[in-house]
């Protein structure tokens, strides 16, 4: 109960009071199921674009952190082919930053942050980890580049949207051999 009813209340605030470039609400009526939506930061290589969410939140909720994955491929360190994303904010102590006086807004708006300012010292994609360290530009154009594919609205001569390729290109983050990018974050 206690769950749904301060749910109800984060629901309600994110839509009277939604952080700049945020957007969030219920999925098919599911109290525990949610989309957001976070429009990618000036100045930034996700700028222009707008990447969909999906948030599980669990039984526990706020004892425990929602499930938060981005559903629209971004080129980022601290996020996975799979769209998971490695963040204190998600996880519970020790390791983690979790608290119950963290909410959905807060993570969000943690979550817009890290994909401003990446954190390459903990990351969950370490060949991007080390591209964003040691070689900046290649790791902007790399995420431009998957931005302007995956996450800005095309229009046709129409001026209707044209539907978006729903993969990831896999050569953008596998090595001369084709193998599997490594994956860190703890």
């Amino acid at each position: 109960m206690q769950r749904a009813s301060r749910l109800k209340r984060e629901l309600q605030m994110l839509s009277t009071e939604p952080p700049p470039g945020i957007t969030c609400w219920q999925n098919d009526e599911q109290i525990d199921d949610l989309r957001a939506q976070i429009v990618g930061g000036s100045g930034t290589p996700y700028e222009g674009g707008l990447f969909s969410l999906e948030i599980k939140v669990p039984e526990r909720y706020p004892f425990e952190p929602p499930n938060i994955r981005f559903l629209t491929p971004i080129y980022h360190p601290n996020i996975d082919n799979s769209g998971r994303i490695c963040h204190d904010a998600l996880k519970l102590p020790p390791k983690g930053a979790w608290r119950p006086s963290l909410n959905i807004s807060t993570v969000l708006t943690s979550i817009q942050l890290l994909m401003a300012e990446p954190n390459p010292d903990d990351p969950l994609m370490a060949d991007i980890s080390s591209e964003f360290k040691y070689n900046k530009q290649v790791y902007l154009e790399k995420a431009r580049k998957v931005t302007q594919e995956h996450a800005v609205q095309k229009t046709n001569k129409e001026n209707t949207p044209v539907p978006k390729p729903s993969s990831l290109k896999r050569d953008l983050q596998q090595g001369p051999a084709g193998d599997p990018p490594k994956r860190t974050c703890t």
